[in-house]
């Protein structure tokens, strides 16, 4: 657990291959806000979903060695590609901790009939998926590649959130809707009303987690919080961050 001294000094960095988990920093910047945060993305090569194991982990080791040297208070993957590919080497290189984001099968589950999953290539092919689905999926899971979703929603990040995807969704009347990569996230409206049934996402689950790590939340504090972008397009992303921040505190 994070003592309060440390949590004003270090940062949490958080990273995701382009704007999906920019929806997450901003939660865990919302909950936490006596500690500072960087994001660290790599819209240049999103999306990951659809690349080679290999090249993922590639792509996510080279932005790890730069997150390593801010000596970070932990590091949040906020993209399910990367947790699905790399979560495992990564906690075994690194001494810092490292939050992962999965899709929220255990919590759509409790509702009744089919829950749809929708997610990258990369992360419904990976073993952790399959395990996911196999502790938790109670028989009644159905997965969907949605390969150019991601690239979709990133291109097209700034009209949130009008985004209209329907024509990247596949058939079905599933009783839930799991969104397996956080870049869905921005487009979780028109999702919800094209299937017409709940849907769900990892992010409350994985702010949880990274709460329940430092300590305590601090909604009201006076700490001078920094949000730091790297990498990528990151005047993008604190564009993005900025138009977030406008509309939920409308």
């Amino acid at each position: 657990m994070c003592g309060e001294r440390e949590r004003g000094g270090r940062p949490v960095c958080v990273f995701d291959s382009g704007a999906g988990g920019l929806n997450l920093l901003y939660e865990c910047a919302s909950r936490l806000r006596h500690t500072s945060f960087c994001y660290f993305a790599d819209n240049y090569n999103v999306p990951y979903g659809s690349l080679p194991a290999g090249r993922i982990r590639s792509l996510v080791s080279g932005i790890f060695e730069e997150i390593s040297s801010l000596n970070p208070l932990a590091a949040v993957v906020a993209c399910n590609t990367a947790t699905a590919v790399c979560i495992s080497r990564l906690r075994a290189r690194y001494s810092f901790p490292i939050i992962g984001i999965q899709p929220a099968v255990k919590q759509a589950v409790k509702t009744e009939g089919e829950c749809l999953v929708l997610a990258t290539p990369a992360t419904l092919s990976s073993p952790s998926f399959a395990a996911l689905c196999a502790s938790f999926g109670k028989g009644r899971v159905r997965a969907a590649a949605c390969p150019a979703l991601a690239g979709y929603i990133e291109e097209h990040i700034f009209e949130y959130p009008r985004l209209d995807v329907a024509r990247f969704l596949p058939e079905g009347r599933p009783s839930s809707v799991v969104l397996g990569c956080t870049h869905y996230v921005f487009a979780k409206k028109s999702i919800a009303e094209h299937y017409g049934c709940a849907t769900f996402d990892g992010i409350s689950g994985t702010v949880d987690h990274l709460c329940t790590l430092c300590g305590k939340e601090d909604k009201n504090s006076l700490f001078n919080q920094k949000i730091s972008f790297f990498g990528g397009d990151f005047n993008k992303n604190s564009k993005i961050y900025s138009m977030l921040s406008d509309i939920n505190n409308k």
